[in-house]
């Protein structure tokens, strides 16, 4: 467990559209751009060994490309080599971060200096969902699987412990990237439960925003 002293005041930055990283959650990534092999090789040489997944935004910045200013930072867990030379690696989520600003450098990946402020719970222990009522969640996932053609492990699914359940889904569902961004800004389990419930709803009712559940 890493302890908010050691957190970093700069890190280095995988913006990636679409992919979300929470804390206490795990992201498998295939790594093979030469910057971010780079950007691989470097990481694992430090102590923390920890990159941040920051979603792009429309808004223009280096390289064309602007940034969210709330991304989470993860620590490599997990790492193994191609043959080719790709990099498949798991991410364990640590923290959310505020992005502060962009370090222009000579360095092939991006980097930024951060602030871990207003994010202390991401470093405690699991959380819970006290207004959780799992059954009827689990129906309306079922329908969502159902409309999207999708086959789940119903029984992992009813036995995973809350913050596990809403996280992986939060992070493996086909939302946009704009919602992905929502449900890591959430404050709270309870928050992110319930902005993944509307995403599902508004899917299933095929973009129309009347009659969503609150």
């Amino acid at each position: 467990m890493i302890k908010i002293t050691e957190l970093p005041d700069t890190l280095s930055i995988f913006p990636l559209g679409g992919a979300l990283l929470l804390p206490r959650s795990r992201l498998p990534l295939h790594i093979f751009e030469p910057r971010y092999l780079q950007m691989i090789e470097d990481a694992i040489k430090t102590d923390a060994r920890l990159i941040g997944m920051v979603q792009p935004n429309e808004v223009p910045g280096r390289n064309g490309t602007g940034l969210q200013t709330i991304g989470c930072a993860g620590r490599i867990t997990q790492f193994s080599e191609t043959e080719d030379g790709r990099y498949m690696i798991t991410l364990g989520g640590v923290s959310r971060f505020r992005v502060v600003k962009e370090i222009e450098g000579f360095s092939p990946y991006r980097k930024c200096e951060v602030n871990w402020d207003g994010f202390e719970s991401d470093l405690g222990d699991d959380e819970a969902d006290a207004g959780f009522h799992r059954e009827s969640f689990l129906e309306l996932l079922g329908r969502y699987f159902d409309a999207r053609g999708l086959s789940a492990d119903w029984g992992t699914l009813k036995e995973a412990e809350d913050e596990l359940l809403i996280n992986s889904l939060s992070m493996m569902l086909d939302l946009e990237p704009e919602d992905k961004q929502a449900l890591l800004e959430a404050p709270s389990l309870q928050t992110r439960r319930e902005t993944l419930v509307t995403l599902i709803e508004y899917t299933l009712r095929g973009g129309q925003e009347e009659g969503l559940m609150q």
